[in-house]
């Protein structure tokens, strides 16, 4: 007679019976063993921590390789030529500095990487080096650049000479005398004289701020005014009239370079463009120069 407590004990020599989503698990495995057959397998001197960390970090696939001199070679020559890309950001020895990292580093991958392509054609060689060096640029060296100059530091090159611009600067610590990158706007600029057209090209304005919100600023024939305080006319200034800046606002002289011929007939329409891109908002800010970038001074205009 089978006891009645038989049905509540479990065998430990019999395994629990699948569930339901079991199914789901071996039709994975199935579609994972049939996508990547044998080539989790890498020939010896290869792993994927080596892989990764080399495609990722430059000079240290020379590092994994042998002799470990010339990985630590490739690792200092990696972080010197991106502090000298940092150091002459803008210059023409900076972006010379940033190719240099971008193929040592594509260099030392391909390297770490000859076993696998031992037993493979010329071509295919050459392809597989193209290969790395477009998901290089395109994968780091490209979003590392563009967000440098799209989210910490953007070059301008001003007379000669570049200038370096802190875009984590805040507006409202902006005074007035500062100097500030801004993007030019042309919002309700009728650019139409005399059947002739003024050409106002946008971009990114830099000079300094003339007068702040509140501030009241008004336009003679020998000078311009800010809160009384005369100053001395600049390039295309009105002269007559007067205006108040407004809240959240700066008035900004956009220091354009006029272009063509014959348009000292049209002086006034020229000044009342640039007047209108003289307001300046806080939503158009994009940074403040740095005293000093390293040891070279800022030359300001």
């Amino acid at each position: 007679m089978r006891p009645q407590n038989m049905s509540k004990v479990i065998s430990p020599y019999y395994p629990p019976r699948a569930r339901w989503y079991g199914r789901i698990f071996y039709f994975a495995a199935a579609i994972r063993r049939s996508l990547i057959p044998d080539y989790t397998h890498l020939p010896s001197g290869l792993t994927w921590y080596g892989l990764l960390g080399g495609f990722f970090i430059p000079g240290l696939a020379v590092y994994f390789s042998k002799p470990r001199l010339w990985g630590r070679l490739a690792l200092a020559g990696s972080v010197l030529l991106l502090l000298c890309f940092i150091v002459w950001l803008g210059y023409p020895f900076g972006n010379y500095a940033f190719g240099m990292v971008l193929s040592l580093h594509a260099t030392g991958f391909i390297y770490y990487c000859n076993p696998l392509l031992m037993d493979k054609s010329f071509g295919f060689r050459i392809a597989f080096t193209g290969l790395v060096l477009m998901a290089l640029g395109f994968c780091i060296y490209g979003p590392l650049r563009n967000a440098i100059q799209d989210h910490w530091l953007m070059p301008l090159r001003v007379n000669r000479h570049v200038i370096i611009v802190q875009k984590l600067a805040l507006a409202g610590h902006v005074k007035r005398g500062d100097w500030i990158a801004y993007r030019l706007s042309r919002s309700g600029v009728d650019d139409t004289v005399d059947d002739e057209r003024i050409f106002a090209r946008s971009g990114v304005g830099f000079g300094p701020v003339l007068a702040v919100a509140a501030d009241h600023v008004e336009f003679s024939t020998n000078a311009f005014y800010v809160n009384g305080i005369p100053h001395p006319l600049m390039p295309h200034m009105p002269d007559s009239g007067a205006l108040t800046v407004q809240e959240n606002d700066w008035f900004i002289w956009p220091g354009y370079s006029i272009n063509g011929y014959n348009y000292n007939h049209a002086e006034d329409r020229v000044s009342a463009i640039m007047m209108g891109m003289a307001n300046v908002s806080e939503q158009q800010f994009i940074g403040k120069p740095f005293q000093r970038w390293f040891w070279r001074k800022q030359i300001l205009p």
